[in-house]
This record gives structure tokens, C-alpha cells and sequence, in this order.
């Protein structure tokens, strides 16, 4: 979230920032809700300031006035109750449209209301072109006996899946791939649990609970199955004082990733585009101020280096201001090749990497402590995807296929495979 203080000192950029964000937050009444907290906890003090010197005062006081001072004390008491009941439905409010503000952004974000206008500024690869009918991924899935949605359905619902034989290993290759290449730059991988606390959630920018949550929610308590590992990776260091010399911090994560997507239907999501489950190697950094924008090219450059060696043709778009998550500064957004999405083929997201400046870190309240000064004063988060594995491995099957029905494996995932192909098998169960 942003320093109120700084809303304060700076409403109208805040306020220009909010409209070009097309963001549904209300800054004046944010504003107007700090107010009213901020005079009802000073009355609060005030009370409970004449209430102690009445305490101090009672022991050496006459009978009569004892008595005056008793009904004094009554009405402070009442006063006090009241008081700290309304702080604590005002806090709720104001926490609730606090979050709501989104972050600044980055002086060459374009503008733009949603992905219309997000600008691409790098291709790598030609779209596929195929010599013979190619299948999508949910028909090589059934000839290969590697995808199975059908079974998935009846044992769960829609927007689930079995991945059988090459698949699995498939996967796992993926992120030993991705993990290795983290590790070459310099990440710590760590495997992170899969449900977090609502209040990490919310801090990490996202939202719990509620018609617009994508959050799976666990009844009957406040928590809930994470939708990406940078909410528990951003929780790892919450109420943590890093010494600066300790920063950067780079982190990966492995785990499964939970999402509701309500509203998600149509051709472009169907089989594993857009699903309530997969499996995702997350990086995050924690870095100084200084750094974070030198992160953010490193971890694009990352991401770009995982899919050159997949040799799958791929586009970079900068995101525009308003589709850019409350949280991010500046967002990047790779999109693969995918030869069904639309009419004869498009573009679909695969990762993404986003600077969040101090917004998450203030929420979290992850601070470093400067070597010079002692001080302390919020880090920069940073976060992106090295991979998730049911788009990517739908870009693999997609363009890798060939005419007699197999599908070439990118030749960097054949050492973590052992094979190089896979072809199509009679299903046994």
C-alpha cells in the first residue's frame, strides 16, 4: 500500500494516478476516513489521560468528592467503550479502502484501460507453420495418452486434469529446468506450503475473500490455498529487519498454485490454458530501492533465457497502466505462440514479472536496516514466473507436433527426460 502521508502530501498525483489506473479506489475517502481515526484516537487519549488522573487523584480525595469523581469515571468509561468501538469500525473501513489505492507507476508504462493497449517490444521466433492438419493440445493429449480431462471431471469438476505418462515427467522436467536455471543466477530454491494465512494474502496484494476473490478459501478459518508462491514467499520475510547488506535476496519457489477463474469460458481457455490447478516455479526478489529496477531486467532476461532454450517462439509486452495489478509498478508479460488460441493462432501469456516497489514490502512491513545511517526503511519485492507447467507444456505439444503424430521434446529438457519424442498409444485405462 501506499504511505498515507505521502497521499496526503501528494493528492492530485495520487488522485491522476487512480483514474489512469481505471482503479475503483476512492482516495477521497480514504482521506476522510484518516481523519476521522486520526481525531477519534486523540480523543481516546485524551479520556483515557483524565481517567489515570482521576485514579491518581481518588486515593486522596474527600468522600463527596470521591463521589463526584466515581460518576466522572462512570461517563469516562462509557466514553472510552464507545470510542474504541468506533476506531475499530472506521480501521476496518479504512484498511478495506486503503487497499484499494494502487501502487505509482513507471514513467514509460503506457497508457491504456486493459490488454488492447499493452505494447509489445520484442518478438523472438516465427509462429509455427505447419505442412499438414495440426491437432490442438487436448486432441494430441488423448492420441498421446499423456492428458486426461475427462476422468479429471468426474472426479473433481471442470478446469482439472490428469497428466499420464510422458506428461508427468514432462512436468518434472520443467521445473528441474527452471530450478536449475534460478540457481544459476543466483536464487535460493525452496518448496513453500500451499495455504497462507488471509492476512499474508491480502498484504501480497491480493484478495482473500469476497465476489472478486480468485482465492480458494478454507472454511471455518482464516486461511487459505495460495493462488501463486509469491504470497508465501513475500510472507517468509513479513516483520523482518534485513541488513543491507544481506539484499538482494533472490528466492524460488516451487508449488502448486490454486484459482477459482470464475467467468473463464470460451475456446482460447479450453483444456490447460486456463485451469484451478497447476504447478509453477515462482522467482522473487528482495531488494534495496536502487536495485529493484535492475531486478526487474534481470528476471525478464531470466524468463526470456527459459523459453529461447525451449525454442518456442515467444513475444515481451509492457503492460499498460490499466492492466497492471494493484500492487505492480511496472509489469512485463512474455506470450508464447500458441497455434489455436483465436482464429488461426495467437499469442498467450506464459509468464510474468512485475517490480512492486515498496508496496507489498510496507503491507508486509519488510524493512531493511541501511550499514550508514542505522535506519530502517522498506525494501522493493519483485516477482515473476520462470515457468508454469500446463501453459508451457500446451505450447510444447502445440508447436511441436508432426505430421505422423509425434511430438518433438525441446532437445535442453532431454537430459531430464530420457526420451526425445513422444508417440501416439493405444489408451489402456
Amino acid at each position: 500500500m501506499l504511505d498515507i502521508h505521502f497521499i496526503l502530501a501528494n493528492m492530485d498525483l495520487v488522485k491522476q494516478n487512480t483514474n489512469e489506473r481505471y482503479s475503483n479506489a476512492d482516495v477521497d475517502k480514504v482521506v476522510d476516513l484518516y481523519g476521522q481515526l486520526k481525531r477519534k484516537r486523540q480523543r481516546l487519549e485524551q479520556e483515557q489521560r483524565r481517567s489515570n488522573q482521576i485514579a491518581g487523584q481518588f486515593k486522596d480525595a474527600e468522600e463527596s468528592t470521591r463521589e463526584q469523581l466515581k460518576i466522572e469515571v462512570a461517563s469516562l468509561k462509557k466514553n472510552i467503550t464507545t470510542l474504541k468501538n468506533e476506531i475499530t469500525s472506521i480501521s476496518s473501513e479504512y484498511n478495506k479502502e486503503m487497499l484499494k489505492v494502487p501502487n505509482l507507476v513507471a514513467i514509460d508504462v503506457p497508457p491504456g484501460k486493459d490488454e488492447r493497449s499493452n505494447m509489445p517490444i520484442k518478438y523472438v521466433g516465427e509462429p509455427t507453420v505447419f505442412s499438414f492438419k495440426p491437432l490442438d493440445h487436448v486432441e494430441l493429449g488423448k492420441k498421446l495418452d499423456i492428458l486426461d480431462f475427462e476422468a479429471a471431471t468426474k472426479v473433481t469438476g471442470s478446469k482439472f486434469y490428469f497428466f499420464k505418462n510422458e506428461a508427468v515427467l514432462i512436468e518434472l522436467g520443467l521445473i528441474r529446468f527452471a530450478l536449475d536455471l534460478a540457481i544459476k543466477h543466483g536464487f535460493t530454491p525452496v518448496t513453500t506450503p500451499e495455504i497462507a494465512r488471509d492476512e499474508i494474502i491480502t498484504a501480497s496484494g491480493f484478495s482473500p475473500r469476497g465476489p472478486e476473490s480468485q482465492i480458494y478459501s478454507l472454511m471455518d478459518s482464516k486461511l487459505s490455498l495460495i493462488g501463486t508462491a509469491e504470497i508465501t514467499i513475500g510472507g517468509y520475510l513479513a516483520n523482518t529487519v534485513i541488513p543491507e547488506k544481506d539484499l538482494p535476496i533472490k528466492i524460488s519457489g516451487v508449488s502448486h498454485c490454486f484459482r477459482t477463474e470464475a467467468g473463464s469460458s470460451g475456446r482460447e481457455n479450453r483444456g490447460l490454458y486456463r485451469v484451478h490447478q497447476f504447478s509453477k516455479v515462482e522467482l522473487y526478489q528482495f531488494t534495496l530501492p536502487c536495485q529493484s529496477e535492475a531486478a526487474h531486467e534481470e528476471m525478464l532476461a531470466i524468463e526470456e533465457e527459459f523459453y529461447q532454450a525451449l525454442r518456442l517462439p515467444y513475444r515481451v509486452l509492457l503492460m499498460c497502466k490499466g492492466d497492471l495489478g494493484t500492487p505492480a509498478y511496472k509489469k512485463y508479460d512474455i506470450e508464447a505462440w500458441m497455434p489455436f488460441i483465436g482464429e488461426g493462432g495467437g499469442y498467450g501469456e506464459v509468464t510474468s514479472t512485475s517490480n512492486c516497489t515498496d508496496f507489498q514490502a510496507r503491507r508486509l512491513n519488510t524493512k531493511f536496516r541501511c550499514s550508514v545511517s542505522g535506519e530502517t526503511h522498506f525494501v522493493h519485492t519483485l516477482n515473476g514466473t520462470a515457468v508454469a507447467t500446463t501453459r508451457t507444456m500446451l505450447t510444447i505439444l502445440e508447436n511441436n507436433q508432426q505430421a505422423d503424430g509425434t511430438v518433438k521434446i525441446p532437445e535442453v529438457l532431454h537430459g531430464y527426460l530420457g526420451f526425445e519424442s513422444i508417440k501416439p498409444r493405444i489408451k489402456i485405462f
